[in-house]
């Protein structure tokens, strides 16, 4: 299946900007959601220089009014039929061993679970009345083993995954697909701010035709890599130790960029 008329949030850096120049071409119209001017004006001029006729929109999330409006106008002149909500922000232990405090996991959680959902809302109507649409969700691994070096943003990622699954059935009989991406560790600025190991680190560029390859087979899940997505699957079977030794080594801290 091809895709038309794209829009990609979070698209300024990372997963998003790969999956922006991995679907660039003649004929293809990209709507691209980001919060850094410069680089989204980076990635909107490579994409443009592939052929495809780029739409930048440039504000948060949690502007929910500008969301609806940016959204709602690419799809009258370009009817959405594949939308990427993968914007999101990673925050929680300190350098000083400090937790998350209420604060911070709200605007995680605001940002990685409300904004999707505002996202795909934006959307789905259209999609549903067509008859046709792909909605993807990017989440994490963390929805599936949480990270105790940052609780809102496992919770943020649970819930997203939780809720593009039970989504995925109610909407299937307007054929409209949902899938939701499980990735490991992507070269970001998101993974940037992550002190601490990050085992099978891959680029965003492979994330990207991952992602790809998994849409294109309307996938439920998309997880990878597989020696930590499938571990990840069954994490919740193994008692509270052996989680505890098993993750020892992966601990880390967050330097926030903004």
């Amino acid at each position: 299946m091809t895709f038309s008329n794209i829009v990609i949030t979070g698209a300024s850096s990372g997963i998003g900007a790969a999956l922006a120049k991995y679907y660039a071409r003649p004929g293809v119209a990209l709507g691209l959601v980001g919060r850094d001017p410069a680089r989204l004006n980076a990635v909107a001029a490579q994409v443009r220089a592939a052929g495809a006729m780029v739409e930048e929109g440039l504000f948060d999330l949690r502007d929910r009014a500008a969301l609806l409006n940016f959204l709602s106008g690419f799809d009258r002149t370009n009817p959405i039929d594949l939308l990427i909500a993968n914007a999101g922000v990673l925050d929680g232990r300190r350098a000083d061993g400090s937790i998350e405090h209420a604060d911070m996991a709200r605007r995680v959680i605001e940002i990685n679970l409300l904004g999707a959902v505002d996202t795909l809302h934006a959307v789905l109507p259209a999609m549903r009345n067509r008859g046709w649409g792909h909605i993807v969700l990017v989440s994490s691994l963390a929805a599936l083993s949480p990270l105790p070096d940052a609780p809102g943003y496992s919770a943020s990622k649970a819930g997203l995954l939780a809720y593009g699954q039970a989504m995925r059935t109610a909407v299937a009989p307007d054929n409209v697909r949902v899938s939701v991406v499980c990735p490991g560790y992507v070269t970001s600025a998101m993974t940037d701010t992550h002190i601490g190991d990050q085992p099978l680190k891959i680029s965003a560029e492979k994330a990207a035709q991952l992602i790809g390859a998994g849409i294109i087979h309307n996938r439920a899940v998309i997880g990878f890599p597989l020696p930590l997505y499938l571990p990840a699957l069954i994490s919740r079977l193994f008692p509270e130790f052996v989680i505890r030794l098993a993750t020892k080594g992966i601990r880390f801290h967050v330097t926030p960029r903004d």
